[in-house]
């Protein structure tokens, strides 16, 4: 089984290969150089048995047009207290239009059903995903990411989305999110590690062995906000070094094989 945080900028895409060729996807972020329509198919990827909208903005969902059109997606989450009409209108205020991927997961939301629980056939493999409520809770669209925690072979990864601090406060009014805090082995930092996703009260209920930053040569993933995070984390083994924090800007993809 393969877990892989792809290298594709200041956007997101996690990958998950299982054993038995069962294929899950966090993000379909892209870049020049690394697309997941592209990495797929040359690895004999047709099916992407889980799609997950990891946060509703372009760079999460940049490759959205050409994984529709490569391959079938079996099932799409979101979070889904907000409807089709409310997002398109949040878009449209946020930015003046409808992107082409934006529109791409507009239309697959109309017809996608999620699945109910983990299929059967991912043995080792389950998750549990959480999310703020849209309009009870939050207008904007970084605060109503979908979080997952993914735990293969009994290591866990917490994969946020762009949750800013606020974000963050209200989930953690939920015991079962602090519950699930709990196993995280790999934290993926919210916001590209931006210092806007990042609050340390989370750590009270989590210690992780490493954190990792999905950021590009923009370095969203500051020196400053990698010192902060390092403190958070007991650290790997990383090339033969001790890392705390890893990041795709200076380590490019980064696989687990468990």
């Amino acid at each position: 089984m393969r877990i892989t945080v792809h290298s594709v900028g200041d956007g997101l895409c996690i990958s998950l290969i299982h054993d038995n060729g069962t294929t899950m996807l966090w993000g379909c972020g892209h870049n020049d150089r690394n697309k997941p329509s592209d990495f797929l198919s040359k690895i004999g990827v047709n099916t992407i048995d889980a799609l997950f909208i990891t946060n509703f903005n372009k760079n999460h969902i940049s490759d959205l047009p050409n994984l529709f059109s490569k391959f079938h997606i079996q099932a799409m989450f979101q979070n889904d207290s907000i409807s089709v009409s409310q997002l398109q209108a949040l878009k449209i205020k946020q930015s003046g239009e409808i992107s082409i991927p934006t529109k791409c997961m507009l239309d697959m939301m109309r017809t996608y059903s999620r699945m109910e629980e983990t299929p059967p056939s991912l043995l080792e493999v389950n998750y549990k995903l959480f999310y703020n409520e849209y309009y009870y809770d939050f207008y904007d669209i970084n605060n109503i990411s979908l979080v997952t925690f993914l735990k293969c072979k009994g290591k866990c990864f917490l994969i946020p989305g762009n949750l800013e601090v606020s974000g963050w406060r209200r989930l953690l009014k939920k015991s079962h999110f602090k519950l699930a805090l709990q196993d995280v082995n790999v934290f993926i930092a919210s916001h590209n590690g931006r210092g806007i996703g990042y609050y340390p009260e989370v750590f009270n209920f989590c210690n992780p062995e490493v954190i990792v930053c999905s950021d590009s040569h923009i370095q969203c993933a500051t020196e400053e906000m990698t010192g902060i995070y390092k403190n958070h984390a007991t650290g790997i083994l990383f090339n033969n070094k001790k890392r705390y924090v890893l990041s795709t800007h200076k380590d490019g993809t980064i696989c687990w094989y468990l």
